[in-house]
């Protein structure tokens, strides 16, 4: 699988992209592919002054600026996701700025939406195991705001020991331990004994060794994959009867941020419970609360109905 290939599965699995945003970057990074390939580069190689050198054509055949933000947007999520992956040791399109377009505000999902989703998981499976899987899946996916490579990926080592914290690795192999709500740490806990279960039986049986994943799988990664998940939310939307194509792994970390700033929580917790190497990243969810309660004063205000 090329690059542009693996990251699109990313980009579907974990932010739950649509089809068109994917035929969108698709169609973005192939005419960047083909500017340099029309100049004896290649997209596996490209440097900071190749990417600026497609900018600059872009401009000159009269793009908008939105276009050209949605192209930078588009290169810019590649190299991101390659250096990420280990595909490159650095990532040429990090520092170079384009058009300024408006920050959208990332999608969420109110409380009662979450509880929704909660309480679907307990229901959806048809055998006890999948019930405690997924109920633990998204119960830590809620508690912890994890990413969802992150989450998937988890060694069951890192949930062994003290319930109330998990560790995590995310990005760049940086950990960070996350304390997990009375309802995550009994989720994990019987999801624990029933793998401990399955994994004397598969011992005693046929001398398997045991687990080494939270949620393994007999894929070659040894565990349950973005893409699975992915397709597991929204059938546990459909089950909670919410609009699938408003929930994903994504949006669930989004609702954790934005949830604990309701309540009350510093930026700066936020900013270490989510893993955010900036905390420029995490005030976006402010402006989220922002809106929200311009919205709630226009909505209830004695006199916001008044001209």
């Amino acid at each position: 699988m090329n690059w542009l290939d693996r990251f699109l599965e990313a980009q579907a699995a974990e932010r739950g992209a649509a089809l068109n945003s994917l035929m969108a970057y698709r169609r973005d990074i192939e005419d960047f592919a083909a500017h340099l390939a029309a100049r004896a580069g290649d997209v596996t190689t490209a440097s900071r002054s190749d990417i600026e050198g497609y900018l600059i054509a872009c401009e000159a055949e009269g793009l908008a600026p939105s276009t050209r933000a949605r192209r930078l947007a588009a290169i810019r999520g590649l190299y991101r996701f390659a250096h990420e992956e280990g595909l490159r040791g650095d990532d040429p399109a990090i520092r170079i700025s384009g058009p300024s377009k408006p920050k959208s505000l990332p999608k969420t999902l109110s409380m009662d939406e979450v509880d929704a989703l909660l309480s679907a998981s307990e229901t959806l499976g048809t055998t006890s195991e999948q019930r405690l899987r997924d109920t633990c899946l998204m119960q830590l996916l809620y508690a912890t705001g994890m990413r969802v490579t992150e989450l998937v990926s988890l060694p069951i080592s890192a949930a062994r020991g003290d319930p109330r914290m998990i560790l995590v690795r995310g990005k760049g192999g940086k950990e960070r331990m996350v304390p997990l709500s009375p309802p995550a740490r009994d989720a994990l806990v019987a999801w624990l004994g029933h793998l401990d279960v399955q994994a004397d039986r598969a011992r005693s049986e046929t001398g398997a060794p045991p687990p080494t994943h939270l949620f393994p799988s007999r894929g070659k990664a040894g565990h349950v994959t973005r893409v699975w998940f992915h397709g597991r939310i929204k059938a546990l939307a459909a089950k909670a009867g919410l609009d699938a194509d408003r929930v994903s792994p994504h949006v669930l970390r989004h609702a954790f941020a934005t949830h604990l700033l309701q309540g009350g929580a510093d930026l700066r917790v936020i900013q270490t419970l989510l893993g955010h190497a900036d905390i420029s990243t995490t005030e976006i969810y402010t402006h989220v609360l922002e809106s929200r309660l311009r919205d709630l004063v226009l909505t209830h205000h004695p006199l916001a109905d008044r001209t």
